[in-house]
């Protein structure tokens, strides 16, 4: 059943204690640029560095003292990974974390400093299932999946509904996309709190399942994505699908030069660091792809896990 609007109060007010309410920035250089209000909801400040805090957090926290018995366990590239173990840690059970070998090495760093138990995987989704049906059938640990998940869509959610709280007259919310939690969850809070806010989703043109996905009315799974935003590499889910289709306005595919640019555009202007999945919103309005001019936009900035070793944009001196 679709989280309803009590699920995501419900929601925000279980995670509370553990999480940040992140501040909203605006940059006045940017908004010039493009000629409208840009309000970026900087989830790179989360605990755990990215929004995935929420959802995990959610859904620990509404496990019964049985079902934590053996732990939890997930598949992840990073930013759930380190997320759920954060939560695990904190509610004091374990946290069994499937890993693709081509994962960053920081967000491996962060799983391991959370207490976190990582197995390695060929970096494919069938690798990563089989894999964690593998940890589970050994450890009986209750699995927490990284966005289908009704506890996991509705923690998302809560980082739209403080936008919506804090900035109002949106006109309309940015958010990238590679399962669809958050992108689900931002939809639902708009539609739960915000005023005909109409929400578009950003995703790189090399890991466009998402945008194919919305264009046929089908999951399209994502197959061989290449793409430096390594959170948007898999592919949507049965609960997150549908809230998309009904709940989505557009989708829109940005190139990898435009995530670049639209990183190293918030690291230089707003002097703060995000990872490129973050980027991606910013880079559709760089390439044109959504007009903001004279309008308020929110843009939710995912995450800020980034192995600072190999940057995109790194010169040598």
């Amino acid at each position: 059943m679709l989280p309803g609007k009590a699920s995501v109060v419900e929601a925000a007010e279980r995670i509370a204690p553990y999480i940040h309410r992140t501040p909203v920035l605006m940059c006045s250089t940017i908004n010039r640029m493009f000629g409208g209000e840009i309000f970026f909801k900087c989830e790179n400040f989360q605990k755990a560095g990215a929004f995935k805090s929420r959802g995990a957090t959610n859904a620990v926290f509404q496990l019964s003292d049985d079902e934590t018995q053996r732990g939890v366990a997930t598949h992840s590239s990073g930013n759930h990974a380190g997320a759920l173990a954060l939560a695990a840690s904190r509610r004091g059970i374990s946290a069994n974390i499937v890993m693709p070998e081509n994962s960053s090495r920081i967000k491996m760093k962060a799983v391991e400093s959370y207490g976190g138990i990582i197995t390695l995987c060929k970096p494919t989704l069938a690798a990563r299932e089989e894999t964690l049906k593998e940890v589970i059938n050994k450890t009986g640990a209750v699995e927490i999946h990284p966005y289908n998940d009704h506890r996991i869509i509705a923690g998302q959610a809560t980082a739209a509904k403080e936008l919506i709280e804090e900035v109002s007259d949106l006109h309309q919310i940015m958010a990238p996309v590679g399962g669809g939690g958050l992108l689900s969850g931002t939809a639902l809070s708009a539609k739960y709190f915000g005023n005909n806010i109409r929400v578009i989703a950003a995703e790189p043109e090399g890991a466009d399942d998402a945008f194919r996905s919305f264009k046929a009315g089908i999951i399209i799974p994502s197959v061989d994505p290449h793409t430096i935003a390594d959170g948007l590499r898999t592919s949507l889910g049965s609960l997150t699908f549908p809230i998309i289709m009904q709940n989505v306005d557009s989708i829109v595919t940005v190139s990898e030069a435009g995530i670049v640019e639209a990183m190293r555009l918030i690291w230089e202007r707003m002097k703060i660091i995000v990872e490129p999945s973050s980027a991606v919103p910013l880079a559709a309005i760089i390439e044109n792809k959504l007009n903001v001019s004279g309008m308020r936009t929110g843009i939710i900035l995912s995450g800020g896990n980034i192995d600072l070793e190999n940057l995109p944009f790194k010169t040598t001196v």
